[in-house]
């Protein structure tokens, strides 16, 4: 299907914005979707004016649960809280344990606000997920340092797949409706530490058309993640014998 004029002016809104120096697209919802390319989820949360939500404790719900990142800069694990955000926890869930995150770029990296991933290195399978969105859910946690949040549109129930970490305390995001669902608990010198030179600059019109080889042409030394998995509890070791009479109980040939 052919770009809609909504399209074609808000890529090259986007396109004249960056060539300008800008880093951040700005707080409008006329703006927010030229950033994303018309139906492409957004990925450029801005920094919004305005005091950030006061955080809230969680409400008692579904068990937490783990995700393990490995990527080209090392690992780090997410723990998710069902109870933040039961709706982007779940699509969360779908995506590690259908292998979706295995092999994506860190597209978008800007120190001291967040690192976003999420657009899948084959542009067929972005196609299949870029209107598949969920539901908003209240914002129940503030967009703190280390905690995961899906990335959005400024129009409702636009969360579809894209990711990002917040670098800093970011509670400004909170009035916008960006809900996380998770933190990180392990590696955050892992995430503070992906590359981040290429910043803003690779575009997302070219992710969706050509994947990583895009990416990999044009950004050759982007980090990336080779696997994500959802962690499952370990099972004790089982005692070892202290006699050899409890040694040969139960032995099998």
């Amino acid at each position: 299907m052919l770009p809609s004029r909504i399209d074609v002016i808000g890529w090259r809104a986007t396109r004249l914005f960056r060539q300008a120096g800008m880093l951040f697209c700005l707080a409008m919802v006329a703006t927010f979707v030229g950033c994303a390319g018309g139906n492409a989820q957004v990925s450029e949360p801005p920094i919004p004016s305005g005091a950030p939500l006061s955080e809230k404790g969680a409400a008692t719900g579904g068990p937490s649960w783990k995700a393990k990142f490995e990527t080209t800069k090392g690992d780090f694990v997410v723990e998710v809280h069902p109870d933040w955000a039961p709706i982007g926890a779940a699509r969360f869930e779908e995506l590690v344990t259908s292998g979706y995150y295995d092999g994506n770029k860190f597209f978008r990296v800007v120190p001291g606000f967040m690192v976003q991933w999420g657009m899948h290195g084959d542009p067929a399978t972005n196609a299949k997920w870029q209107d598949n969105g969920i539901d908003d859910e209240p914002v129940k946690q503030s967009n703190r340092r280390g905690l995961i949040t899906f990335a959005k549109r400024g129009i409702p129930n636009s969360r579809t797949t894209q990711l990002f970490v917040n670098y800093g305390n970011n509670g400004n995001l909170d009035g916008m409706g960006f809900a996380p669902f998770g933190e990180v608990i392990e590696g955050m010198d892992v995430v503070d530490a992906i590359n981040a030179e290429y910043g803003e600059s690779p575009d997302q019109m070219a992710i969706r058309a050509e994947g990583n080889k895009y990416l990999e042409d044009q950004f050759p030394r982007l980090d990336g993640i080779i696997r994500a998995t959802k962690m499952t509890d370990e099972a004790p070791a089982a005692a070892e014998p202290t006699s050899g009479a409890d040694a040969d109980a139960g032995a099998t040939p």
